[in-house]
């Protein structure tokens, strides 16, 4: 057993995550480092200067809130199903489901741009809203039900003999107690939404329509390449993401420990 009482295993200790960090801040300082470059904080107002910018963040804004709330109540419902009620086949299905997790996002485009423009999506938020949900639930169901499962079977069975059916269940019994892991579900649907740069570039042609992460485009073509403004656009469209985590840390980080462990 790895004793961290001791000073030399706390020194290891705080050596290996200090090599495990470096990876991770190294880009990051890189990133606001180059976006001061030049013109200073001048980059940034060129940045703010952009026409479309307010638009950029009112999109990525919508297409978050509407795959976060998505992907809940899908989330909610998947893992109340497959871990508390008796399904024929649940498992098959479970298993099914997981299998998604192989797929790449970009194996998915050409089906995905048939079906949008069969359906008459393309070129709304729904073309983006949609995939991009559907990508996510595997993996928030996995973490759900293992955190589901971990909820004494004994509470279920009390609500039903004081009358409760399956919703009242559901609402009074398994989403108080899933608190946590809601947060960590918001947060992870969150930041994949809002960092989601393939879908939009395809499916979202208006530019009133395009989000954040395209914002970069507009100081890169054939005749001009400035990285200055470039990475000035990703501090500011990392930015929001950075101070809902922060908020959200402590929650977070209870709902992934309990959502891993059974």
């Amino acid at each position: 057993m790895f004793d961290v009482r001791s000073k030399v295993s706390q020194a290891i200790l705080q050596l290996l995550l200090t090599l495990m960090v470096i990876p991770f801040v190294v880009p990051l300082y890189t990133m606001i480092a180059g976006s001061f470059k030049g013109q200073g904080w001048g980059n940034y107002k060129a940045v703010v200067s952009v026409k479309m910018f307010p638009y950029f963040f009112r999109n990525s804004a919508f297409i978050a809130i509407c795959t976060i709330a998505l992907v809940y109540a899908t989330t909610m419902m998947a893992a109340y199903g497959f871990s508390k009620l008796r399904i024929p086949k649940r498992e098959v299905f479970f298993w099914m489901m997981m299998a998604c997790l192989t797929l790449p996002e970009v194996v998915l485009l050409a089906p995905l741009f048939k079906m949008a423009a069969g359906a008459g999506l393309y070129n709304t938020f729904w073309a983006v809203i949609i995939p991009i949900s559907a990508l996510q639930v595997p993996f928030t169901v996995l973490l759900t039900r293992t955190y589901v499962d971990g909820i004494p079977d004994e509470l279920f069975e009390a609500a039903r003999i004081d009358g409760a059916g399956t919703i009242r269940m559901f609402w009074n019994v398994l989403i108080p107690l899933t608190k946590p892991m809601a947060v960590a579900v918001v947060v992870l649907v969150l930041i994949n939404a809002w960092n989601s740069y393939l879908l939009p570039l395809i499916f979202l042609m208006d530019p009133s329509y395009q989000v954040v992460t395209l914002l970069p485009q507009y100081f890169q073509g054939q005749y001009n390449d400035d990285q200055t403004k470039v990475m000035a656009g990703a501090v500011l469209t990392a930015l929001p993401e950075i101070i809902a985590y922060i908020s959200l840390q402590r929650f977070f980080e209870r709902g992934m420990a309990a959502g891993a462990l059974k």
